[in-house]
């Protein structure tokens, strides 16, 4: 079966499916149990894997690991006071969930890369950078599954079903952590992350002619965070997220 999407369209659509997932946040804060908000948040479960997904080819394509990762780092603060702001969370944490944005967990999974794929680190030293990495990016949105799932991703790069039974065990994860501690209808919704695969599957493995889609999306994100916070003040609402 010929494969049709490149980097760049599978972004774009993560793009859509993410500022759907936010605008339906703001407008219907809280998770409320309506038939279509159901639907609308469905379609944003696109978004989280797809940027596994690209983390994780970020990471095999860059020239420079280092800058790679001060680049997330970078984009991972700005991005907690744009995610904050859209979402009425205070900028410094009070709480374990939900207190930063998906990016701190997504730079700190190619660290986690580094030290899975270094052989002069002791497997005594990976177990406790790994340990602390994961207590590190639980408060983020997606918690620590964001910075995990990416490197057996990466591990498992050029086996596509490894890659899904990979994104599937973490996505099952994570939808039990909601179920038991949380809402339960969320964590259902949660589990159509899976259908990121039929997207991820159509990955041609090139780039797209546009260069700048990388530098797109580094501005876009914080920028349409932004841009949810303006609305939900205006709107006159508190905290959005779940």
């Amino acid at each position: 079966m010929n494969k049709t999407l490149n980097g760049n369209q599978i972004k774009v659509i993560a793009i859509i499916a993410m500022t759907i997932d936010h605008l339906t946040w703001v407008f219907f804060p809280g998770f409320q149990h309506i038939w279509y908000v159901y639907l609308l948040h469905i379609i944003g479960r696109l978004t989280a894997p797809i940027m596994w997904f690209f983390i994780a080819e970020g990471f095999h394509y860059t020239r420079d690991v280092k800058k790679y990762i001060f680049r997330l780092f970078i984009f991972a603060v700005i991005s907690h006071f744009a995610y904050d702001f859209a979402g009425g969370i205070p900028f410094i944490p009070n709480g374990f969930f939900n207190m930063t944005s998906v990016m701190w967990s997504l730079a700190w999974s190619v660290v986690l890369m580094v030290i899975f794929t270094t052989e002069r680190i002791p497997k005594w030293a990976k177990i406790l950078l790994i340990i602390l990495i994961c207590f590190i990016t639980f408060p983020s949105d997606w918690s620590t599954v964001a910075a995990m799932c990416p490197v057996y991703l990466y591990l498992n790069r050029g086996d596509f079903k490894k890659q899904s039974f990979t994104m599937l065990i973490w996505v099952v994860i994570y939808a039990a952590v909601y179920f038991i501690f949380m809402d339960k209808i969320y964590a259902v919704i949660q589990l159509f992350t899976l259908l990121s695969l039929l997207v991820l599957k159509q990955y041609n493995g090139e780039r797209g002619q546009w260069k700048g889609m990388k530098w797109f999306f580094y501005i876009y994100y914080p920028a349409h965070l932004f841009v949810i916070g303006l609305i939900r003040v205006m709107l006159g609402n508190g905290s959005i997220f779940p």
